[in-house]
C-alpha cells in the first residue's frame, strides 16, 4: 500500500489568518485520506482557534515530531516549549518569532523527509526581520534555506494561468535595473523546465510580457523591449523553447490572450499578480519552482483587517495543499519517464481539452497559439501581434 504524502504546513503569522485558514481548510474528513497533515505550531493556539470556529468534531492529535505524525489524523508539532501572547490583527516580534520557528522547523523536516512537501500560511515580510530572518520574503528564505545552489523561481497559478516573475519583491524605482538578458532567460527557462516536470506539458508555450506600456511603441516609450527581451525570446526559440512576445500586460489580459499560453513571464510583481489575483479569485496558489522540494502557499497575506473573526475564506489554503501533493506527484512521474526516456508517460492534465473559461464560454486548449479567428495555428517565427491600449 502506498504510504500517504506528508505535507508539512507551517501556522505563518499567528496574529492572521494562518490557524484559521489552515484548520477550515483541514476540516474536512476527507482531506486526511488524501494526505497527512503535519502543521508546525501550538497546540494551545491552535485549539483556541478550532474552538472558536466550533469545529467540533474535528481532533488535533499532538505528536512528538513529524517523523512521528500518524496517518489518518491532523497532527500538530509543537515548536517551541513556551506559548506567545495572541496580538490579533498586528504583527508583533513575538508573531514574526513563532513564524520563523516554524519555517526553520519544517526546513529541517523536509531534509530529514519525515515530510514530502510544504506549505505555508502567510507571514508579515515586517514582523520575520531579525537575526534568523533578513529576506523579503518566503521565496527568498527557502532558496537558501533548501536551495542546494538552485536558483527559486515565483510561479503564481490555478488550473488555467501559471504567471512567472523577472523581478519579484522590489521597490518599483529598481525593475528596469533588474530586467537584463539573463534575469529574462532564466525566467522563461525555469518557467518552461517546471510547466514540464511540475505541471506537465511536454512542449510549453509560453507568452513573455512587455515592460513598457504598449511593447515600447518601437523605442518611443522605452528600449528595453527592442534591446533585450526580443533578443532572448529569439534565442529561447533558437534553442527550442516556444517563447513568444513582447505582449502589453494590459491588452494581452485584457483580450484574454493569456488562455492561449502555458505559462507567461511577466516583468515585474504586480505586472502578473495584480491581473492573476482578479482571474484567479480565491483559487490562487503560491508556488516556489525550481528547488528539489515542492513547497506552495495561498496567494494572499496575513490578512490582519480579518484575523480571529471566524470569516477569512480557506480556499486558497486548500488549494495550496491539493495543488503541493500533484505537483509532488508530477515529480515522480517526470522523474521516472526522464530515467526510462524509452517508456511513454502521461499525466492527467485537467486544463487541457474542452473546458470553460471563466466567462462560461467553452474553449479547446492547444500548446499553439491561435489567431484572432480562433484557429489553431502552429508558431511561427514572426511575433505575435501586440495589443495595443
Amino acid at each position: 500500500m502506498t504510504q500517504p504524502i506528508r505535507v508539512g504546513i507551517t501556522h505563518g503569522d499567528i496574529n492572521g489568518v494562518g490557524y484559521e485558514v489552515i484548520l477550515k481548510a483541514l476540516s474536512d474528513e476527507t482531506m486526511t485520506e488524501l494526505c497527512t497533515p503535519v502543521i508546525f505550531g501550538y497546540q494551545e493556539i491552535a485549539e483556541k482557534c478550532r474552538l472558536g470556529l466550533e469545529l467540533e468534531d474535528m481532533k488535533l492529535h499532538a505528536s512528538p515530531s513529524a517523523a512521528e505524525a500518524q496517518d489518518g489524523r491532523v497532527n500538530i508539532v509543537e515548536i517551541g516549549d513556551e506559548v506567545p501572547e495572541l496580538t490579533p490583527g498586528e504583527g508583533t516580534p513575538v508573531s514574526g518569532k513563532a513564524a520563523v520557528d516554524a519555517l526553520h522547523m519544517a526546513v529541517e523536516a523536509l531534509r530529514q523527509n519525515d515530510i514530502d512537501v510544504l506549505v505555508t500560511a502567510p507571514i508579515s515580510k515586517e514582523a520575520v526581520q531579525g537575526d534568523e530572518f533578513r529576506f523579503p520574503g518566503h521565496t527568498e528564505f527557502l532558496e537558501e534555506a533548501i536551495g542546494d545552489g538552485a536558483k527559486a523561481r515565483m510561479i503564481l497559478f490555478d488550473d488555467y494561468v501559471r504567471v512567472a516573475l523577472v523581478s519579484t519583491h522590489l521597490p518599483l524605482s529598481q525593475v528596469a535595473a533588474a530586467v537584463t538578458k539573463e534575469s529574462v532567460e532564466a525566467a522563461v527557462v525555469s518557467l518552461n523546465d517546471s510547466l514540464k516536470s511540475d505541471f506537465g506539458f511536454e512542449r510549453p508555450c509560453i507568452a513573455v510580457l512587455s515592460l513598457n506600456p504598449h511593447a515600447g511603441d518601437g523605442g518611443v516609450l522605452g528600449n528595453e523591449e527592442k534591446e533585450i527581451i526580443e533578443p532572448v525570446i529569439k534565442e529561447m526559440r533558437d534553442s527550442g523553447i516556444l517563447a513568444f512576445g513582447p505582449f502589453a500586460a494590459d491588452g494581452f489580459f485584457g483580450m484574454g490572450d493569456y488562455r492561449k499560453f502555458d505559462g507567461v513571464v511577466a516583468m515585474y510583481h504586480d505586472q502578473g499578480l495584480a491581473p492573476f489575483k482578479v482571474l484567479a479569485g480565491e483559487r490562487g496558489v503560491n508556488f516556489t519552482a525550481g528547488l528539489p522540494y515542492v513547497r506552495t502557499s495561498p496567494d494572499h497575506g496575513t490578512a490582519f483587517g480579518i484575523a480571529w473573526k471566524g470569516i477569512a475564506d480557506e480556499t486558497s489554503m486548500r488549494e495550496a495543499i491539493y495543488k503541493a501533493i500533484d505537483i509532488f506527484r508530477r515529480r515522480q512521474i517526470y522523474a521516472s519517464a526522464m530515467a526510462n526516456p524509452l517508456k511513454k508517460h502521461t499525466t492527467d492534465r485537467p486544463d487541457r481539452g474542452e473546458r470553460q473559461d471563466r466567462y462560461g464560454k467553452k474553449e479547446k486548449q492547444s500548446n499553439a497559439p491561435k489567431s484572432q479567428e480562433g484557429q489553431q495555428k502552429e508558431p511561427k517565427d514572426e511575433q505575435l501581434e501586440n495589443q495595443e491600449s
